[in-house]
């Protein structure tokens, strides 16, 4: 006989373990939350994102604190106002609802790291990430508003910008910005390729985002272009990026492995709402088990090179992590 007897390796539960090459931590994973407006209002949860829900400032305390008890080391905090403006104003609003989420964050559990999505989408009334003029998302233009929320929410408490526009030049702007105003110690996650996936539907329904008229993909990715993805990774890192993010990460983990190699930067990958709804999905049909996919597709992203993963499956991840010590 000369073929290998890979089999070797396979047979005892403990050996498998031993030479696993890749594994799956709870400090690997960042929670989504998306937070309202109403002191009082109670959670609600998202029709498309079974277990997502909205969450009251009130109630968000609550939320935070299991966060921390799971041991999950970090959220990223999506407002969602009922006030909205073409221009966006309440994305930068000293009071506004992201900034007051993540005071309440600090105040609540300052261990977490505290991640601020840096876009202009939530709070426009046309559901574009930029200022529109004559159906026209105008780059420059948003640079502004952009840094102006980039700003507003690091003087609130943000460990950490993470800016999702796609407008070119984005983190130049956002770093000088931060910079002048005093926060040169805060890391920006760049959204660095983000595609126009069909992915992001439940998203936008959680989020109130679904743009009112066209789309989004004169100014985000191709889903066909690899190459570009590089460029895209490159000018970030240039522009001043200190961890870069391939956005969604189910269909583009080919992607996600050649920005690592390239470039060797901490990678996130952002399992995004509508992979997370299909799981549910399937799991409430009965069609394939939720704990089992989820790990599998997990561990996936981290062979894929992924150092830290996005997931509104978080805390279910935390528990079945713990539950296997």
């Amino acid at each position: 006989m000369s073929y290998e007897r890979h089999r070797r390796l396979r047979g005892h539960s403990g050996l498998r373990k031993m030479v696993r090459e890749h594994a799956l931590s709870v400090q690997d994973l960042i929670y989504p939350i998306f937070v309202v407006e109403g002191a009082e209002q109670p959670t609600k949860e998202v029709p498309s994102m079974p277990g997502v829900y909205h969450y009251s400032l009130k109630y968000l305390v609550e939320e935070l604190k299991e966060v921390q008890r799971l041991g999950i080391p970090s959220v990223i905090l999506f407002g969602v106002p009922t006030e909205k403006d073409p221009h966006g104003h309440q994305a930068y609003a000293e009071n506004g609802i992201v900034q007051q989420a993540i005071k309440v964050a600090k105040e609540t559990a300052p261990e977490l790291v505290i991640m601020a999505d840096t876009c202009l989408c939530q709070y426009t009334d046309h559901g574009h990430c930029g200022v529109v003029e004559n159906g026209k998302v105008l780059n420059d233009p948003s640079l502004n508003q952009l840094v102006k929320t980039a700003v507003s929410q690091a003087k609130a408490g943000a460990d950490v910008i993470a800016p999702s526009n796609m407008m070119d030049g984005f983190v130049e702007a956002i770093r000088s910005g931060l910079d002048e105003a005093g926060y040169e110690d805060i890391p920006i996650l760049s959204y660095a390729v983000k595609y126009a996936s069909s992915f992001y539907g439940p998203f936008r329904d959680a989020a109130h985002s679904t743009p009112q008229f066209g789309d989004r993909r004169t100014y985000q990715m191709d889903p066909a272009n690899r190459e570009e993805a590089l460029r895209e990774a490159r000018a970030d890192i240039e522009q001043g990026a200190d961890m870069l993010m391939v956005k969604p990460a189910m269909a583009y983990m080919d992607i996600m492995r050649e920005i690592k190699d390239e470039f060797q930067y901490p990678v996130a990958a952002y399992n995004v709402s509508g992979e997370y709804a299909m799981v549910k999905a399937a799991a409430q049909n009965g069609w394939i088990d939720e704990r089992e996919v989820v790990l599998e597709l997990l561990t996936g992203f981290k062979r894929a090179g992924a150092d830290m993963i996005l997931t509104y499956h978080a805390k279910d991840v935390a528990k079945w992590l713990g539950d296997d010590k």
